[in-house]
Formats: C-alpha cells, sequence, structure tokens
C-alpha cells in the first residue's frame, strides 16, 4: 500500500483512539465524582474537628489528647450548681495544660447563677457560660441581635432531689404533687398520705438560678411560688431549716442533697405511689453518717427513671474568635474520658 493511502487510515485511527480515551476519561470521573467530594469533605472535616473524639472514632482519654486548645487566660462564668465539678476539673486543667488558664468570674451587682452567666457571654464579658438549664428563646433572641448565635454542649446529667427532716413519715412525692405544695394548694403533710403537720416550704429565690427556673418553668409549670414558700438565700442555710423542722421541704442539686447528713433526699415519681429514690439503696441512715453516705442514684438518673433530671450545659458563642475556641475546648475537656472520671467523682452523673 502507497504512503498516500495510509496518511488517512493513520488519522483516522488516531481520532478513534482520542476519542476511546476522552470517553473512558469522562465515564470515569462521572461514576466518581461522589466518591471523589466526599473524600474532599471528610479531609476537610477531619482538619476543623475539634470534637472529643480522635481520628479513628475513639474517645480521647486524657486532657493531653485533645487538640486545638487555644493560648491564655479566658473568664467564665454561670451556675452555682456547677461549682463542685469547677473546682476539680479547673486544677486538673491548669495541671496538664498550663498554656490554657480558666478564671471564674462573678457578675457586677447580681448574684452568680446560669442566667447571669449567659447574659455575661451575650454582652462579651466572658468567654463562654456553664449554665444548670437550657437555653431560652429570649437569650437565642439576644444573641442573633448581636450577630452570632449560642450553642449549649451537655456534659453531664443532674437532677433535683428535694430534702426532708429525717422524721419525717411519707414514702414520697409525685411531680404533681411537688406542684401543689409549692403553688399554695397543698398545705398539710395529711394531704399527700403524711402525717397531720404544716408544710414548710422553701425555696432560693428565682433570681438565684438555673435550678430555681428550671423547676419553675418544668414542674410548676410557669406558675408562681405561694406566698407563704420562704425564700432562703443559701441551700446551706435551708438545709439547716430543714433540718431543725420536721414539716419541712427544700430542693435544690441532687449533689447537693443526696450526701447530707442531717436530712433524707425524697424518692419522687410520675404517678402515686410509684417512686424513684434519689439515692442508692439501702438508704443511710443519719446515725451511720457521715462514716457512710448516701451516694446518688446513677442509674436512675441516667435512664430517665428518676423524674426530675437535666442536662449541664457548656454555652459556647459561636462567632468564630477565640471565645468560641476556648468554649468548645473546654466542652471537648469535660467529655473526655478523664474530665466525665472528674464529673462523676463530684456525685453527678457523666453523659458518657
Amino acid at each position: 500500500m502507497s504512503q498516500k493511502n495510509e496518511t488517512p487510515i493513520l488519522i483516522l485511527s488516531l481520532l478513534i483512539t482520542a476519542g476511546l480515551i476522552g470517553a473512558g476519561a469522562w465515564w470515569f470521573i462521572n461514576n466518581n465524582k461522589i466518591n471523589l467530594n466526599q473524600t474532599s469533605n471528610s479531609k476537610s472535616t477531619s482538619s476543623k474537628d475539634t470534637t472529643p473524639w480522635s481520628s479513628n472514632g475513639v474517645k480521647n482519654k486524657t486532657f493531653t489528647a485533645v487538640t486545638n486548645i487555644p493560648t491564655g487566660l479566658f473568664n467564665y462564668g454561670g451556675s452555682t450548681s456547677w461549682a463542685p465539678i469547677r473546682l476539680a476539673v479547673d486544677a486538673a486543667v491548669q495541671a496538664n495544660l498550663p498554656e490554657f488558664r480558666l478564671r471564674y468570674t462573678e457578675p457586677t451587682g447580681a448574684k452568680p447563677g446560669s442566667s447571669t452567666g449567659i447574659q455575661m457571654l451575650i454582652n462579651g464579658q466572658i468567654a463562654f457560660a456553664q449554665s444548670s438549664r437550657p437555653l431560652n428563646d429570649t437569650e437565642l433572641a439576644r444573641a442573633q441581635q448581636r450577630r452570632f448565635s449560642l450553642k449549649q454542649i451537655p456534659v453531664a446529667i443532674d437532677g433535683l432531689a428535694f430534702a426532708i427532716h429525717p422524721d419525717l413519715q411519707i414514702p414520697g412525692l409525685t411531680v404533681n404533687q411537688l406542684k401543689s405544695i409549692y403553688t399554695g394548694k397543698t398545705t398539710n403533710w395529711r394531704q399527700v398520705g403524711g402525717p397531720n403537720i404544716p408544710i414548710r416550704a422553701y425555696s432560693r429565690p428565682i433570681t438565684a438560678g438555673g435550678t430555681v427556673e428550671l423547676f419553675v418553668q418544668d414542674t410548676l409549670g410557669g406558675e408562681a411560688f405561694a406566698a407563704n414558700v420562704e425564700l432562703v438565700p443559701t441551700t446551706t442555710q435551708a438545709l439547716r431549716k430543714v433540718a431543725n423542722s420536721l414539716g419541712s421541704i427544700y430542693f435544690a442539686s441532687a449533689p447537693e442533697v443526696v450526701p447530707q447528713c442531717s436530712i433524707r433526699a425524697l424518692p419522687l415519681g410520675r404517678t402515686q405511689g410509684q417512686y424513684v429514690a434519689p439515692y442508692q439503696e439501702p438508704f443511710v441512715k443519719p446515725t451511720e453518717c457521715p462514716g457512710k453516705r448516701n451516694q446518688l442514684n446513677i442509674e436512675a438518673f441516667r435512664s430517665g427513671n428518676y423524674p426530675i433530671t437535666r442536662n449541664l450545659f457548656v454555652v459556647v458563642k459561636q462567632n468564630g474568635r477565640a471565645e468560641q475556641q476556648a468554649g468548645t475546648a473546654y466542652a471537648n475537656l469535660l467529655l473526655t474520658e478523664q474530665g466525665q472520671k472528674l464529673i462523676s467523682q463530684q456525685g453527678f452523673v457523666r453523659i458518657r
């Protein structure tokens, strides 16, 4: 065959080959586009991951395993119920991560608590807040007005426990009976299966923090305390009153009530007769205390069988700045195995 005739055939072969290569490339890209994108997104996410989980999905065990810890001094504030946790955790953080310094800050001209801590966070006075109740719509709206959002990260489980005199003979109360007592409809223990003794109900003021706010909102349905409910500034003062008065009742964070020697934590139920104790059975009598103390009924709190439970939250400002990094880091430290162990040691229930 002549060279003249071979040239068109060669050109045609090259065109066919190029077409086949192009078609193959088109098929490969279109059939692998999703996987390629997923790989890219996965890499991007992991590079920004600040959760307490390592890259292989195993929970970090220690504070030093958590990444993206900022350097500097960070002020925070909030719930008084958190006091035992922050005392233990802050010391451990400073020992393990001296570059991440923490300082609890009380509000000026107001009592410390969840609400004041969240307000300080919104106003830019602290880097993050500790709360014993969920954020409310008003707080979320105020944050939006300032062009950022708030994120609540649950790190522990707590609940409300009700202290009564250890000699008061009553097996328990329902949540509805508690509401009736604190709204003034029930004024004698005889009305709820107890002895013929007037009820003396105590509480801290609703301005005192998230514990009282949560009780008023969730248990009382937003109703105000009755006029006969005596307001006491601190839990210590209120527990002393309960210990000295047979007909008294008072509520606070469960770890503040259950281990006390001078009172009895009251079993609660959703229905009458179906009561769950906030303490582990058998009950440790006051005569055995303080050599032995009642311990929190961890399984009942974790499962929700105990009727008044709640989460404890780290509230983080979502503004892409140092405050967000500090708040997220603090929550991640608490969610490590080391952090959860410290939470448990302070009488609260691990969330993991």
